[in-house]
């Protein structure tokens, strides 16, 4: 077990994160807390930069990469340390989605020479993902995501994806008239899609196709002559399925209108008998924890890389997962700390 896993106190990586988490990085505005984690990788004698879109990129021993995303959704929570029966507790937008998961990588990292990178706009489209797959020669032997799991949870799974916007057209008339417009269409294509797709409520959500529309926009057109809706959609896929599937039988009950699905994040569904997830039992159970398998009802940049890398992988990162995008954000340090310990032995082991 190294030193930094047998500290009481990581003071290192809580100093790391509390400047990342004090440097705001919402979606498109992550360069400035960008160049805090390059100072950091510099200090520590790394090769590292940022690349064509923004993502923060140190290569070293690619038997692990470590990856977290640097941006958060908006928000302003006022950042503070406070203490609590249980230890401090560091308050703040990004705190657990996914700073607190991000730094624990970073440091990480220069402690072991592995592979690191931190990319932007997973709240997005995971522009950032996206790109670091494409961008790199091969795929890495290992890959660890962050995002907040618990210290004690290892995230195996997520649902996948679909989005869309409905459009549809008819002629303007007279509220009497008996005939569908294109709000009346919007509505029963959309009412058919999700009564397709309907589960009583003991079927568990992360198997569950769930519908969400996202936004709506229909009435008289500027000229008067016709009635329009325009509908954003999304709809989340469990492993049983493709996005190609759902789109099929979405489409097919289309009476009138289109969809232009411009949005498809496949689901991914790992084994959790891969040489990651049996390090991190390993790991999580020397430093005391009991170790659970996760299932996530959402996606992440696991799904980018599960698509394009045939390697190892899963979703780890210290934090509630509940307080995702919440008001009241905040990570207690004591959880940090153990799983930066945790992560250092299992990239050790992996390594």
């Amino acid at each position: 077990m190294s030193e930094a896993a047998t500290r009481e106190v990581d003071t290192e990586a809580r100093e790391l994160l509390e400047t990342v988490v004090r440097t705001p990085s919402v979606s498109r505005n992550e360069s400035e807390a960008a160049q805090r984690l390059v100072e950091f990788f510099e200090a520590h004698d790394r090769e590292v930069w940022i690349d064509d879109v923004g993502n923060v990129r140190a290569p070293a021993d690619d038997g692990v990469l470590l990856t977290s995303h640097i941006d958060t959704v908006p928000g302003d929570i006022p950042v503070r340390v406070e203490e609590s029966s249980e230890g401090d507790v560091l308050w703040g937008r990004g705190s657990v989605d996914a700073k607190g998961p991000l730094c624990a990588m970073a440091v990480t990292a220069v402690r072991t020479g592995a592979s690191f990178a931190g990319v932007v706009m997973e709240e997005v489209d995971s522009t950032g993902g996206r790109h670091l797959v494409e961008d790199r020669d091969a795929a890495p032997d290992a890959v660890v995501n962050g995002e907040p799991s618990g210290w004690e949870g290892i995230t195996l799974g997520y649902r996948g994806l679909l989005g869309g916007t409905y459009v549809a057209t008819s002629e303007s008339g007279h509220s009497s008239r008996p005939e569908n417009n294109a709000i009346q269409d919007a509505m029963d294509w959309w009412s058919a899609v999700e009564d397709e797709f309907a589960k009583d409520e003991w079927h568990p959500v992360f198997e569950r196709v769930t519908c969400k529309p996202v936004d709506f926009d229909g009435g008289i057109s500027a000229d008067g002559l016709s009635v329009e809706a325009t509908m954003q959609v999304q709809l989340r896929v469990p492993p049983e399925y493709a996005t190609d599937e759902i789109r099929e039988i979405a489409d097919g009950y289309l009476a009138n209108g289109t969809v232009n699905w411009d949005d498809w994040v496949e689901p991914v569904m790992e084994s959790p008998r891969t040489s990651v997830a049996r390090a991190f039992r390993a790991a999580i159970r020397d430093h005391g924890g009991e170790p659970h398998l996760l299932r996530k009802t959402g996606t992440s940049d696991m799904n980018i890389y599960a698509q394009a890398w045939d390697c190892p992988m899963v979703t780890y990162g210290p934090g509630d997962s509940d307080l995702d995008h919440a008001p009241n954000e905040h990570l207690h340090l004591t959880e940090y700390d153990r799983s930066v310990a945790v992560l250092e032995d299992v990239t050790e082991r992996l390594l």
